[in-house]
């Protein structure tokens, strides 16, 4: 079995585990179920039960045929084929936060006190430690990874941004998941994920610049 058919059979066993959970408590939600909270971890959306199947185990196969597809989409020069296993990694990851969540969101129809906004947050911080771990394996790509105009126009920049963002991925990620575990304010973990997401951006316009500057372009 190849990597590509261990991941795609990993993401296939989530999809049904997700939907078996959905099917199991379907019996014991009410009509109508929360599915959206505020910061401050209040209700602020909700709809029939049913429609938890398709943002749990609906949204999830959307995902992986949506991960499967791009590799054919990908132009020449901007395959993912280089990356493969990273790029397949970030889909596991990008669905188990999707799994995580719709988990919260049965435990919270079902009437189980939970703090939503600051697990959702935790999940999310999680994600962005893990992705640290591989962004700087994401080759120049149209799908995934920091993709601003300085990026895509030069490889050198995309290769020195994802550097970067590996670092600023890992550090906002562990730092924003402390954060929730030590019940800071909301705030503090937001934060957090902000820099990471928002400090490579800014790296790739200036290391252009730097190499416009030096005539290196």
């Amino acid at each position: 079995m190849t990597t590509t058919q261990k991941y795609y059979l990993g993401a296939g066993a989530v999809t049904l585990a997700v939907f078996a959970g959905t099917l199991v408590a379907y019996p014991q939600l009410p009509a109508v179920v929360p599915l959206h909270w505020d910061a401050h971890g209040n209700v602020n959306g909700w709809g029939p039960k049913w429609s938890l199947f398709l943002t749990g185990p609906g949204l999830i196969a959307f995902m992986v045929l949506l991960f499967s597809a791009l590799p054919w989409l990908s132009p020449k020069k901007f395959e993912v084929d280089s990356f493969r296993a990273t790029y397949l990694y970030i889909m596991m990851t990008l669905i188990a936060l999707l799994a995580y969540i719709h988990v919260l969101v049965l435990g919270a129809a079902l009437g189980v006190a939970l703090d939503m906004s600051r697990a959702i947050v935790g999940g999310i911080s999680l994600l962005f430690a893990l992705m640290g771990n591989v962004l700087g394996k994401v080759r120049r790509n149209f799908y995934i990874g920091v993709r601003t105009p300085w990026t895509i126009a030069n490889e050198q920049v995309w290769n020195a941004t994802h550097r970067f963002a590996a670092k600023t991925f890992f550090a906002g990620g562990v730092a924003g998941l402390l954060a929730v575990i030590l019940r800071a304010p909301f705030w503090v973990p937001m934060s957090a994920i902000l820099i990471a997401a928002l400090s490579p951006a800014i790296y790739s316009l200036l290391f252009y610049k730097r190499l416009e500057r030096q005539g290196n372009l």
